[in-house]
């Protein structure tokens, strides 16, 4: 028996979290949150480990210029309940674009994550904003390149 090949699994204080920027301006929604799922599980660490948050943080910027395809953006509708008997409220994806624009994207980033307590510390990592501006410049988040292929590249810096 060979001790040499023994298997690693890492601990929480092991983890080197690093931040990455994803500029929204005319990308596709499920694009952007299939990618941005993937990068606060932690999927394309190396390390992975499916039971440990080993996922880096996001920043969406321009989520107002989200596009989505076909007729998509005239049929979504976005539901929530108020908790109160008939409180289903509804509202269209145009209407909420432009009263909330953060919430769409949070909301599908969200849904791709596990519905678990894991997943809701996963989402704690993911920071979306209106304009171009974020507040994260101190930690030097690097630029996210999303292409048709959902395969995300880090640019190089």
């Amino acid at each position: 028996m060979n001790l040499n090949n023994t298997t690693t699994i890492p601990s929480g204080k092991d983890i080197q979290r690093k931040w990455f920027v994803i500029d929204a301006t005319g990308k596709t929604l499920g694009r952007i949150s299939t990618v941005a799922a993937s990068v606060l599980a932690g999927k394309l660490n190396p390390l992975y480990t499916p039971y440990i948050d080993m996922g880096d943080h996001i920043i969406v910027i321009n989520a107002e210029k989200i596009v989505l395809t076909g007729m998509k953006s005239d049929q979504k509708l976005y539901r929530r309940y108020t908790g109160f008997p008939g409180g289903l409220r509804e509202e269209s994806f145009i209407k909420l674009l432009a009263r909330r624009p953060e919430a769409i994207v949070e909301q599908s980033i969200k849904g791709m994550l596990p519905k678990s307590k894991l997943g809701r510390q996963m989402a704690t990592k993911l920071k979306v904003y209106k304009g171009g501006q974020h507040p994260h410049l101190a930690q030097q988040p690097v630029p996210l390149e999303i292409h048709a292929s959902n395969a995300p590249k880090a640019a190089k810096a």
